[in-house]
């Protein structure tokens, strides 16, 4: 063999093996291609659903906080129904006592029972009365009038016209109070 000859078939086996080395190149490209394809679309799938179940938690949450709000006066509604009760056996009460006198008391009775009932049903719902022993506050207190007095220092209350409310800390209604000069 010629040494042209050598060089050309020397030349065409380079040739090959470079062109068989860019083919598996291309083929790892491709494969790795392929794979990065399949991971890319296995990753949408996986954002997909839990995007669906971020929203499907989020409509869920909603729905129980409209429910909770809808509903938040439940509890304290059923603890007013005994005082219901309470009054509406007062009322029939009326026809079946003949005395009066015995009445009355039975109905006094009856309506103190029942504010007992109410106030104890308040205030396990966290509505308290302004105690009538507090010292003056103005942000309880709402001093309608003042008046002199020897037994009373000044500034505190003399008397109360109308009992104040409390729910937890804040004031529901204000008392009225007479103020001592």
């Amino acid at each position: 063999m010629s040494k042209e000859n050598n060089e050309e078939v020397q030349s065409e086996t380079l040739e090959k093996v470079e062109l068989d080395d860019a083919a598996a190149e291309a083929a790892a490209v491709e494969n790795e291609f392929n794979l990065l394809q399949a991971e890319m679309a296995e990753l949408k799938d996986k954002y997909a659903r839990v995007h669906a179940d971020f929203d499907n938690i989020k409509k869920r949450l909603e729905r129980e906080k409209y429910t909770a709000v809808e509903y938040s006066n439940e509890k304290f509604a059923k603890d007013m129904i005994p005082v219901m009760d309470a009054l509406q056996m007062a009322l029939s009460s009326t026809a079946s006592v003949a005395d009066p006198v015995e009445h009355l008391e039975k109905l006094k009775e009856g309506i103190e029972l029942t504010l007992k009932q109410l106030t104890t049903a308040l205030e396990k719902h966290g509505v308290k009365m302004v105690s009538h022993d507090e010292p003056f506050d103005p942000n309880i207190h709402n001093a309608i009038q003042s008046v002199d007095s020897d037994t009373v220092e000044s500034g505190q209350i003399v008397q109360t016209f109308q009992t104040g409310y409390k729910y937890k800390e804040r004031p529901l209604r204000e008392a009225m109070v007479v103020v001592a000069n």
